[in-house]
């Protein structure tokens, strides 16, 4: 079958819908913490978990199918695997109620590769695209009584979603939600369809191998309770079985709400070993993957999901998860909003024009500050970064390192836990216009100077001396530098027409072309962030080769109280191209000051670690640089 019909390519108006459904279920989530009270933000949905585990283990059959042993699932195979298993409520609430339950499971494929499975234990989903499920979730919302749940839905889908949808869709909900004993006997089915590579679009499913009767339980953590007296008596088993594409009619990939008519091949076994839940090492487990982000798309190109709602699923769980984490998620701005907003910085221009902003009252202050800000970050910068081409597969995301919270990292990650990529060495450096696409690139360096910046007599600049030269270039060397061809290897050359001759190297011939080294590419290998990269480095290794006793010292090294110099004789520094003397005499001023503060930060805390006390430094001096340029 033609796997691209279900695999969504690279309409804008789709991705454009998809950002929009992500923000909806922000929204939705957001609505559920303030109902439910939580002062932290939960799930969207699944918000309480009934089981955390990193130690199970996926065992591949030996008689797999030939055609089904893809990628990590190969025959004996013998896979790590980290559980979830979950109440699928956006509000976590007694285990006794009526509800759906959840499972997910995130597999080890080695190398790098990751494949969440995402299941819940009615095999079809209520609604049949992204637009019902949203609409869905939105009538839901923050409603935890089963009287007020359908409430919500008799009387928001039918404008939405027509009354036939409306009734598909409660008939659904009720056959789904239903109490249970225990999840150690639910059979739990993805709903929508993944590519099984060269087999093609599959569903898959986790079924329990056999289930033991157990014992009573009550309360309303009783499914908790249910799986830990289990597991403290044997190990508990799943059987990982796959379900074939045969037909659209029969097997429909996207629509969701549709049951596919076919047999269950058996895949794998999951298996949930012995181990007791009822300890402190457990109780972290738990919590540990609680915080994970699982995600149908975590995945590699062979399992790709497929179909609508799986498409519109990788926006709203990236969406939801850095909701529930504080971190942004940046999606369409509402029409509504986008109008008020419009009009409203209309109205703060012509305010502004009598009263500045500092000077309003102090809530109209911060909305015209917020206004400003927003046309600031809408009109000044244009992102540089490739954008997706279509919904593509990804990995998890990797949880922030404990020292970037405390510290600068070395080559800028982190420094916006949002986007840990941002504004770090290797990035594209941002521009304000856009990006030219002709080779035609005039007027030529040789022209600018001599109708811009040739003069006849000297004009002196009275407010400042040869140091802000050297101070100017002492920053820029903080944020941008990219790596260059070898002159000689490729280069830029621009003719001089007007008799003047060129010396294109120290020692070179004299020509009448200026050659100028190509970049190698338009990624920075600086940071862009204001964190003293020219004094420290923008790497680990350069910055550990300038501190002390090899980089176990919190000082920075000084010979005499001046940088020590290279086998090129170059003083030893951050940034080392371009050297002349302001330049060197930045830098060694600004090492002489990280010293001090270290010297201090030794003296008031005694107990700190060198290489707290480094990190603090370098915080505290690159805040006094960003002072000086900004505000001195």
């Amino acid at each position: 079958m033609d796997h691209e019909r279900y695999e969504g390519g690279s309409p804008e108006a789709e991705l454009a819908t998809f950002a929009a459904l992500a923000r909806d279920i922000m929204g939705v989530q957001e609505k559920n913490r303030r109902r439910s009270g939580a002062s932290a933000v939960d799930r969207a949905f699944h918000a309480k978990p009934v089981l955390g585990v990193e130690n199970a283990r996926l065992v591949v059959r030996d008689d797999l199918p030939h055609e089904l042993r893809q990628g990590c699932f190969q025959a004996g195979a013998e896979l790590p695997v980290t559980v979830r298993l979950s109440n699928a409520g956006g509000i976590a609430h007694s285990d006794t109620a009526k509800d759906m339950r959840g499972a997910a499971i995130r597999i080890d494929g080695g190398q790098g590769r990751v494949h969440d499975l995402l299941m819940t234990d009615y095999e079809v989903s209520p609604a049949a695209n992204a637009r019902e499920f949203v609409a869905m979730a939105q009538a839901l919302a923050g409603r935890s009584s089963e009287v007020s749940r359908l409430l919500g839905l008799v009387t928001r889908l039918p404008a939405k979603l027509g009354v036939r949808t409306t009734v598909r869709i409660i008939v659904n909900l009720h056959s789904s939600a239903q109490p249970t004993s225990s999840l150690a006997g639910l059979t739990y089915w993805s709903r929508g369809a993944i590519r099984w590579d060269a087999a093609g679009p599959v569903r898959y499913r986790i079924r329990p191998v056999s289930v033991a009767p157990g014992p009573d339980t009550y309360g309303p953590d009783r499914l908790s309770t249910d799986l830990a007296l289990r597991l403290a008596m044997g190990d508990v088993e799943f059987e990982l079985g796959v379900q074939r594409y045969v037909s659209e009619q029969l097997t429909p990939v996207e629509d969701t709400s549709k049951r596919w008519v076919g047999p269950w091949e058996p895949v794998a076994c999951l298996i949930v070993p012995r181990q007791e839940l009822d300890t402190a090492e457990a109780r972290l487990i738990e919590h540990r993957v609680g915080q994970l982000a699982f995600n149908p798309w975590n995945t590699t190109e062979e399992f790709r999901p497929l179909g609508n709602l799986n498409r519109a699923r990788r926006a709203d769980y990236e969406a939801s998860s850095a909701h529930r984490l504080g971190q942004r998620f940046v999606t369409e701005e509402p029409r509504q909003e986008a109008v008020l907003n419009a009009a409203a910085t209309s109205l703060f221009k012509l305010v502004n024009l009598i009263v500045p902003w500092h000077r309003l009252p102090t809530p109209l202050s911060l909305l015209n500050l917020s206004l400003m800000r927003r046309r600031l970050r809408r009109d000044n910068v244009i992102d540089t970064e490739p954008r997706p081409s279509g919904v593509k597969v990804r990995s998890p995301d990797s949880p922030t390192p404990g020292d970037a919270l405390a510290g600068r990292t070395y080559d800028g990650t982190y420094n916006d836990l949002s986007v840990p990529p941002m504004g770090a060495v290797g990035a594209t450096f941002g521009r304000n216009m856009p990006m030219a696409t002709s080779a035609d690139d005039l007027p030529d360096p040789i022209r600018v100077s001599t109708e811009l910046l040739s003069r006849e007599r000297f004009i002196p600049a009275r407010s400042l001396n040869v140091l802000a030269a050297a101070w100017i270039q002492f920053q820029v060397h903080d944020w941008v530098n990219h790596r260059r061809y070898p002159l000689a290897e490729r280069s830029i050359d621009v003719p001089i027409t007007d008799g003047r001759e060129w010396r294109n190297t120290p020692n070179g011939p004299v020509e009448n072309v200026m050659r100028i080294a190509e970049n190698v590419d338009e990624r920075n290998v600086a940071s862009h962030w204001w964190d003293g990269s020219e004094v420290y480095g923008a790497s680990e290794t350069t910055a550990q080769s300038l501190r002390e006793r090899d980089g176990t010292g919190a000082r920075l090294r000084l010979k005499n109280g001046y940088l020590p110099t290279g086998h090129n004789g170059l003083p030893l520094a951050g940034f080392a191209d371009s050297w002349w003397l302001g330049l060197s005499a930045m830098q060694t001023l600004f090492a002489r000051e990280h010293n001090a503060v270290c010297d201090a930060l030794a003296a008031a805390y005694p107990n700190l670690t060198e290489d707290r006390t480094y990190q603090t430094a370098r915080l505290i001096v690159s805040a006094l640089i960003a002072k000086i340029h900004t505000v001195e």
